[in-house]
């Protein structure tokens, strides 16, 4: 009982931070939401994924790839538990993992890999054409890179979290570190529609 207070009042906290700033407490928003032009990638179920699938919800958009050691899964973890405080309004906010390692991430991997996390969560990736006009759009870089012992690869990436509104417009970035109550304090801002026009 006493966390349960505790954990309410801490939101709150931060949640009356984040409205008297006038902005998140985890990152920045745009003066101006900028529009999303439309995209065609594959979704975690084998399908075309494009820009009509976020329409009509708020959406977190996390680009990665699923053998990232730490970043990637720490901040999955970081958005499963900041989206879970917010008990069934979180139902509301989509969160979309963008795989930037097609090579490795079918539509298979990507689902066990996301859903591992949350079986709410979505996840896409295309070819590295259609992913670099994306991060064009939304402001994320990934490149791949020969691993030190010259076995296999990694991917360096982007590692704030891009916020798209229900017209899937840019409005805002959060950016690391990320701290579990920001985040939850700073989603529940967003679903109220205290932000972006």
């Amino acid at each position: 009982m006493i966390a349960a207070v505790t954990l309410a009042l801490g939101l709150s906290a931060w949640h009356e931070h984040a409205e008297r700033a006038g902005a998140l407490v985890s990152g920045t928003l745009l003066r101006e939401p900028r529009p999303v032009a439309d995209f065609v990638l594959t979704g975690d179920d084998g399908r075309p994924f494009t820009r009509t699938d976020l329409a009509g919800r708020w959406t977190v958009v996390f680009v990665g790839y699923t053998h990232c050691a730490d970043v990637c899964p720490t901040t999955l973890s970081h958005l499963k538990a900041a989206r879970s405080r917010l008990g069934g309004e979180g139902e509301r906010l989509t969160v979309l993992f963008v795989s930037v390692d097609p090579e490795r991430d079918t539509p298979d991997s990507l689902r066990r890999y996301v859903r591992y996390f949350d079986q709410g969560f979505r996840a896409a990736t295309g070819t590295v054409e259609a992913l670099t006009a994306l991060g064009r759009q939304l402001g994320f870089v990934f490149f791949r890179n020969s691993a030190a012992d010259g076995e296999g690869y990694g991917i360096d990436h982007s590692a704030e979290l891009m916020l798209l509104d229900p017209k899937v417009r840019l409005v805002g970035y959060l950016i690391p570190p990320f701290r579990i109550e920001a985040l939850a304090a700073d989603f529940e801002t967003i679903l109220g529609k205290r932000v972006a026009p």
